[in-house]
């Protein structure tokens, strides 16, 4: 029956991003604060540095925003099997959130592999960040609208039919400025290493030394991929893993 598995040798070259997507998150998370709740935003950033520190696979870096994880990677084991791709990562991070967060039901991610040339990851992070932004004027003004007494399927329909400027006014009203929601909400939070020099001392040689070592950043104050600072950030990061 080995013939049977046809899409076996799918395989993936890089650079690569793995996206996955939290499967039905709203109602297995209920009890978290709407429409952020900090606390699941840490354990999302946290789950991914677990996964930088404990999966023994190795991005180049990661943007996380809501229930969504994009991962990076010039470099795979399993010899970029999609299929292996496509089951290790989700399961390693609806198995990790699950025991951060200590939930009662599990929850699962579902995940794509998508092939990038180097020059394309730039344009992804900036598409995956306008849809952070989108996110957040749409998440903020369901809520309200639940908030003032529409059922789901109510503020889903009119939330559909209102353009962008009417949710800010909607919000405003309510006494919250979009623009002046936390900056993770906004922007996503990028989790990346940072390499550093650190002093020590060898006593053999009776020298001071300094060496390489490498921590996880967690960066919650993401800066526009659009603007300067975005962009050198990104190359940056893109140089760094080489």
């Amino acid at each position: 029956m080995k013939e049977r598995e046809i899409y076996s040798d799918l395989r993936v070259f890089p650079p690569f991003v793995v996206r996955i997507d939290g499967r039905g998150f709203r109602r297995a998370l209920s009890d978290f604060k709407k429409p952020y709740d900090e606390r699941f935003a840490k354990a999302m950033a946290d789950c991914v540095e677990c996964f930088f520190r404990d999966s023994g696979l190795n991005p180049l870096f990661a943007f996380t925003f809501s229930d969504e994880i994009n991962l990076f990677f010039s470099e795979m084991p399993y010899n970029y099997r999609i299929e292996k791709i496509d089951s290790i990562i989700p399961s390693f991070f609806s198995s990790e959130l699950t025991i951060r967060l200590e939930l009662k039901k599990p929850v699962s991610f579902d995940s794509r592999v998508i092939p990038l040339g180097k020059e394309d990851i730039y344009r992804y992070l900036v598409w995956r960040q306008a849809e952070t932004w989108r996110n957040h004027v749409s998440s903020y003004g369901y809520y309200t609208l639940r908030k003032s007494g529409l059922s789901e399927n109510e503020a889903a329909v009119k939330l559909k039919n209102m353009k962008a400027s009417a949710i800010h006014e909607l919000v405003f009203q309510h006494g919250i400025n979009l623009a002046e929601t936390p900056a993770w909400q906004r922007c996503g939070v990028l989790v990346f290493r940072e390499t550093y020099d650190k002093k020590g001392y060898d006593p053999v040689k009776k020298t001071d030394v300094t060496t390489q070592r490498t921590k996880i950043i967690q960066e919650w104050n993401t800066p526009i991929f659009k603007t300067d600072e975005g962009k050198n950030l990104i190359i940056r990061l893109l140089s760094e893993g080489k």
